[in-house]
């Protein structure tokens, strides 16, 4: 299982580099070989979806399981189960088009969506007695889902759990998202598991592979400054490379890559605003983000309560880090964004107050 990450950038699609994401995520077969469900979750653009495509090409090649990955995105904003468990059962469909599974034409081919309340259950029950071996998927972007929608699908997928002894339902099932969204009413789930930031080592070895593959040489300080400005958040240890190599050095091979080109490439990230840091930026604009960031910043993290949704929240979509000692933004990055983004919007506020 791998991450894959395009140092070089569009331009050069076949130079991909990956790092060995099975580590992080070791749990994960054994849940699955003992039929549990369970949660992975971890910030955004942290490789989830590059790892659940590694686990069902993994899985369906080794002869035992049908995996199936299925996105939920489509139900984003669908917070009405009799809309949104319907396009659920939709979205199972569309995903069992592209893959090999056998008999997908009999999935939901007569479902009976005016009963919302089951029909998602039943479906996957239907499906899962025919097929000659165990079924599992992985719902990715399952934090799109809320209200209404989510509580009839967690329940749903729960009931089916409970009558796996009597009927063939889902063997082994993961919720993957930004969010821990199991709470009290999926209380099936045995085990959370999250994916970490990479780890010094893994960013070198990042780096050392595109090296490898060209001859262009990070220099060690370059590589430490990388990683101490980034705590291996996956796109931006991905970003300065691309930014480095591919912008600032004109994709010359030649050229080392210096601690200086580095800075001067994370600058360019937070001032151009790529997509990833605009992300972030929307994210400063909700209130409940507000109130957690904010005492953060001026030093007054300690007054946060830590078993609060809103703290739980802005933890889970990576945008702070509880370390032993204090709370603070999760790399030094992220700070310099919300520390830019918090003083313009207190600048703004004055002015418009100054002149109504």
């Amino acid at each position: 299982m791998s991450r894959y990450f395009n140092i070089a950038g569009p331009c050069n699609p076949v130079d991909h580099y990956m790092i060995d994401a099975s580590e992080r995520l070791k749990a994960v077969l054994p849940l699955i070989d003992q039929k549990q469900y369970f949660v992975i979750h971890a910030a955004r653009q942290s490789g989830k979806t590059t790892l659940l495509l590694d686990l069902t090409a993994q899985l369906n090649s080794s002869g035992r399981y049908y995996a199936l990955y299925c996105s939920l995105e489509a139900l984003q904003g669908v917070t009405d189960p009799k809309e949104g468990i319907p396009a659920c059962v939709k979205s199972i469909k569309s995903a069992l088009l592209f893959s090999k599974i056998p008999g997908i034409e009999r999935f939901a081919a007569s479902a009976d969506f005016s009963d919302v309340t089951n029909v998602l259950k039943n479906e996957l029950a239907t499906f899962c007695h025919v097929l000659d071996k165990p079924l599992i998927i992985f719902f990715d972007e399952a934090d799109c889902m809320s209200q209404g929608t989510l509580i009839s699908f967690l329940r749903q997928i729960r009931n089916g759990y409970n009558t796996r002894a009597q009927a063939p339902f889902v063997h082994s099932l993961a919720l993957v998202g930004m969010r821990n969204i199991s709470g009290s009413l999926f209380n099936i789930v045995t085990k959370s598991l999250t994916l970490q930031n990479f780890t010094y080592e893994e960013v070198r070895d990042l780096y050392a592979q595109h090296t490898a593959d060209t001859g262009q040489v990070f220099e060690e300080n370059a590589v430490v400054l990388a990683f101490e400005q980034t705590q291996g958040q996956p796109w931006l240890v991905n970003a300065i490379a691309r930014v480095v190599i591919m912008e600032i050095l004109a994709s010359d091979y030649s050229k080392p890559v210096t601690a200086l080109l580095v800075d001067k490439a994370i600058q360019n990230i937070i001032l151009r605003r790529d997509t990833h840091i605009d992300s972030l930026l929307e994210r400063l604009n909700e209130e409940r983000v507000k109130k957690v960031i904010e005492p953060i910043i001026i030093g007054e993290g300690s007054e946060i309560d830590k078993l609060s949704d809103d703290f739980n929240y802005v933890k889970d979509l990576g945008l702070i880090r509880d370390t032993k000692d204090t709370l603070e933004p999760a790399n030094p990055i992220y700070g310099e964004v919300i520390i830019r983004t918090l003083s313009y919007n207190t600048q703004d506020s004055l002015q418009k107050s100054e002149n109504p």
